[in-house]
C-alpha cells in the first residue's frame, strides 16, 4: 500500500507531532507515528474516508450493494427494523441490511438485539421460502454466538444453511457477516405451523 503524498507543511506538522509526543511519551514514543501511518494508509485506499458529505452523498452510502433489492414480504416489526433487503430465493436466500444509528446501542456498534432479529429473519424466510408452498413457521429456539460487532455504514448480511425441515420441525444454522467478516452465529429450531397465508 503506497501512503498518500501529502504536502511539506503537513509533513512538517507530522513531525512536529511526532518528536513532542517522542519526548513527552516515554512509555509508547512510537504511538502517534503508528496512528498517523495507520490513518495514511486508510487515506491511501479511501481517499475520501472523513472527507463532509452531501445528504445525497450519505443516502447513496446507506443503499444495499448492486444484487440487493427490497426484501419482498415485511411486517409492522421489520418495518421499525429495515430497510431490509434480499437476494436470490429458496435456499439460496441472503438477507442483509446497512447499519443505521437507529440500530446500534450507546456504543455506537449494532445491538445485539437487532443482530438477533435479523438472524431469526433470515433463518425464518429462508426456511419458510425453500418449499413450496411455503411453511409457516413460528420461532421454537434462537440460539446466538457474538464474535464481532458493525457499526453504522457497514453492510450486514445473513447467509443460512438449512439442516433439516421436517413436517413439524425444521432446523437451520446462520452466519451474519459485516462487510464480509463472519461476527454472529446462530442457530435456530421453528415450529411447522402449516403452510403461509397470502
Amino acid at each position: 500500500m503506497t501512503p498518500p503524498l501529502v504536502s511539506q507543511d503537513a509533513q512538517a506538522q507530522i513531525e512536529e507531532a511526532a518528536a513532542w509526543w517522542v519526548q513527552n511519551r516515554p512509555f509508547a514514543p512510537g504511538a502517534v507515528r503508528q496512528d498517523l501511518d495507520r490513518i495514511l494508509g486508510l487515506l491511501s485506499v479511501n481517499p475520501g474516508i472523513g472527507a463532509r458529505r452531501s445528504d445525497d452523498d450519505r443516502r447513496h452510502l446507506m443503499d444495499a450493494p448492486a444484487g440487493f433489492k427490497p426484501l419482498f414480504r415485511t411486517s409492522p416489526a421489520l418495518e421499525l427494523v429495515g430497510p431490509l433487503y434480499s437476494r436470490g430465493e429458496g435456499t439460496d436466500l441472503v438477507i442483509g441490511l446497512r447499519v443505521e444509528k437507529k440500530h446500534c446501542n450507546a456504543r455506537g456498534t449494532m445491538h445485539g438485539g437487532m443482530l438477533a432479529t435479523l438472524a431469526d429473519v433470515a433463518l425464518g424466510y429462508t426456511m419458510a421460502f425453500a418449499s413450496s408452498p411455503p411453511a409457516n413457521l413460528v420461532t421454537a429456539s434462537l440460539s446466538l454466538d457474538f464474535a464481532g460487532t458493525a457499526r453504522i455504514g457497514d453492510w450486514v448480511e445473513a447467509h443460512v444453511d438449512v439442516q433439516k425441515q421436517g413436517s413439524r420441525l425444521s432446523f437451520a444454522n446462520c452466519y451474519l457477516t459485516a462487510n464480509g467478516e463472519r461476527i454472529v452465529r446462530a442457530s435456530a429450531v421453528f415450529l411447522v405451523a402449516g403452510q403461509l397465508e397470502g
